[in-house]
């Protein structure tokens, strides 16, 4: 059965038989040479075992996958062992003819089908199981954060084996530069370069002539700054009345209409604002009909977060979520977590960010960045009084964390910019700080 589209952020190769190739190889690996659980998957298994309800779940989840669907993960001690083996690996790049795989969220991808059945649903949305996963991808963090995630960050072949990899190459080889120059809004214009190391180079913080580029980790080369200058708010653009955009990201969708209390599990998602709040006593500044301005981000780009207006920050939370619950109404489609960016900004591991505008036009609103599977580590670099320029850095998503929102009041009229396209799952990425809308 072939099951074959677009992947938001292109975290996971749009080619399932790739995808399927990867997890097969995977499973031959781990059957082969099982490995000594790490504590943290060893401990979710425990739980597993002695809840009769979880064990319930993580059966039924894999038993429900229809017939057909062509899932090589069997059984959740399959799927603890994969875990397992990822926590010692850090993501490269494969060369597949004229294609790149990135599987830049692996356990994921081992969860693709069974996230989608009712087992899966009630499972990933279980308090306990996701209080586990935490422990497990803080483990994951932990390793790409050292210098033993570093073996990635080469040109060319990589020294540590990548079995379950076709042609593994290194993030500095140039098919990999390519990709992540393809996802350049101004590349080739004005002073970018076009050429896809001059791009790299030209952009971001790094020491080519150093080993690993100078980055320290996985994890710092992921989090890489712009240089000074790069990317800046434009003169123009330092209007009071000019909203800019928050991350290097691509409009997913716009509403005028979310409502306080919605049914965001529905078809359609629509947008519950008390629940993307958790219910934060700042929320009850809002109300129905407010405007959500929702982007997502791609894995091969820049991933930190910056303000959007001119303000003062009020409230800062960090929510603790769900990691690999999708919409319901998705069903089995490998591409639902992608469909359930608006479902999921309700659930999921996420950072909250109130800021009082200068402009009284927008006065409070509210930047959210939203989790999405894998390590979904969401730090706010700004404190509860700090006064804040748009442009101006206010946190980043460590390797996970891939969607955000701008929620502003009932009231405040904006003329958005979606530098002409239309908010969808196939839209292009637009510069970090560059004008998104204006407040008429």
């Amino acid at each position: 059965m072939n099951h074959v589209k677009y992947r938001v952020g292109k975290w996971l190769p749009s080619d399932r038989n790739f995808l399927n190739r990867w997890i097969e190889k995977k499973v031959n690996r781990v059957n082969a040479n099982p490995l000594a659980l790490n504590p943290a998957i060893e401990d979710l298994r425990n739980a597993i075992y002695k809840d009769a309800v979880l064990y319930m779940g993580f059966t039924s989840m894999y038993d429900q996958v229809p017939q057909g669907y062509n899932d090589q993960v069997k059984n959740f001690e399959t799927m603890l062992q994969i875990m397992n083996q990822i926590l010692r690996e850090a993501p490269c790049y494969s060369q597949i003819e004229d294609k790149i795989g990135l599987v830049g969220f692996p356990v994921n991808a081992i969860l693709d089908w069974a996230m989608g059945t009712e087992g899966g649903y009630l499972t990933f949305t279980n308090a306990l199981v996701n209080q586990k996963l935490q422990v497990i991808l803080n483990e994951w963090k932990n390793f790409l954060s050292s210098s033993d995630s570093r073996y990635v960050l080469v040109n060319g072949s990589i020294d540590q084996p990548q079995p379950d990899y076709t042609n593994p190459v290194g993030w500095f080889s140039p098919v990999a530069l390519e990709a992540i120059a393809s996802m350049d809004p101004l590349r080739g214009k004005g002073n970018d370069p076009y050429e896809a190391l001059d791009n790299f180079i030209y952009n971001y913080q790094c020491k080519p002539n150093e080993p690993y580029f100078g980055y320290k980790s996985w994890d710092d080369f992921f989090t890489r700054e712009f240089n000074p200058g790069v990317r800046e708010v434009s003169e123009e653009d330092k209007d009071p009345s000019v909203i800019v955009n928050a991350c290097e990201s691509a409009p997913y969708n716009c509403v005028n209409n979310a409502m306080m209390k919605d049914k965001f599990w529905m078809k359609g998602q629509p947008y519950s604002l008390l629940d993307i709040m958790d219910n934060h006593k700042l929320a009850h500044e809002f109300g129905d009909n407010s405007t959500v301005y929702q982007a997502f981000l791609c894995a091969k780009t820049y991933h930190r977060w910056n303000s959007p207006v001119d303000g003062k920050i009020v409230a800062i939370q960090n929510v603790p979520g769900t990691y690999y619950s999708e919409a319901p109404a998705e069903g089995y489609d490998p591409a639902g977590p992608n469909d359930s960016q608006g479902y999921i900004a309700e659930l999921a591991t996420r950072a909250l960010v109130f800021i009082q505008s200068d402009n009284d036009k927008i006065g409070l609103m509210c930047f959210v960045a939203i989790g999405m599977a894998e390590v979904s580590s969401c730090e706010i670099t700004v404190r509860e009084g700090d006064h804040v320029k748009k442009g101006d850095p206010i946190g980043t998503f460590h390797f996970g964390g891939s969607t955000h929102c701008l929620i502003f009041r009932p009231g405040v009229n904006i003329d958005f910019d979606f530098h002409g396209q239309t908010p969808s799952l196939n839209t292009s990425n637009i510069p970090v700080k560059a004008r998104i809308g204006v407040v008429v």
